[in-house]
């Protein structure tokens, strides 16, 4: 395998690691509304799982006030009770056109958890970074090894790839310290 389709390959997981804890960051609840802490609810649809953005417009008009407003009426009560059983931890107040999601403030002991939760979610996604070096630094002593790249080139490949890592890292922290900072405001 040649070193530079190592290489992308290398970044190509490495950059979907961060996205995903991106992804993931944003269903975290900080204490302020965003219509993204409902996009992983799935409502029972007429007997099928669907996404509740299939079925309603959701927005935050205000800072801790999320509404959901249902393209059919009748699917009210359905989206009702998946985020009563969501762990979003929010009681639905629904008028029978549209649905409001009153969040309240974080509690000082809440927001700690909430940082260690999105610790350990950036430490996985860290983990996932090292596993693609540590695969894509087995491809090249193995390519190496066959005799499709000489040591000068491995040495090279490898350290593209420590630097690459570096750079993904870097990207993980950066993301975890702009969620800490956003959980711990007060």
């Amino acid at each position: 395998m040649p070193l530079e389709e190592i290489t992308f390959e290398a970044e190509e997981k490495m950059d979907k690691s961060v996205s995903f804890l991106r992804s993931e960051f944003r269903t975290i609840r900080t204490g302020r509304a965003s219509p993204a802490l409902v996009d992983g609810i799935k409502v029972e649809y007429y007997g099928t799982s669907t996404s509740l953005k299939e079925l309603a417009s959701v927005s935050a008009p205000e800072a801790n006030l999320i509404v959901i407003k249902p393209f059919d009426a009748s699917c009210i009560k359905d989206i009702d009770k998946a985020i009563l059983a969501s762990p979003l931890g929010i009681t639905p107040n629904s008028d029978g056109r549209i649905i409001r999601l009153v969040v309240p403030p974080l509690s000082r002991e809440r927001r700690q958890q909430l940082a260690q939760q999105i610790k350990h979610m950036a430490e996985q996604a860290r983990v996932s970074i090292r596993n693609a070096r540590r695969d894509a630094n087995k491809q090249l002593d193995l390519d190496q090894k066959d005799k499709v790249l000489t040591e000068d080139e491995r040495d090279d490949g490898k350290k593209e790839i420590d630097e690459l890592t570096k750079k993904y890292v870097g990207q993980v922290d950066d993301v975890l310290k702009a969620k800490t900072d956003e959980i711990m405001e007060v």
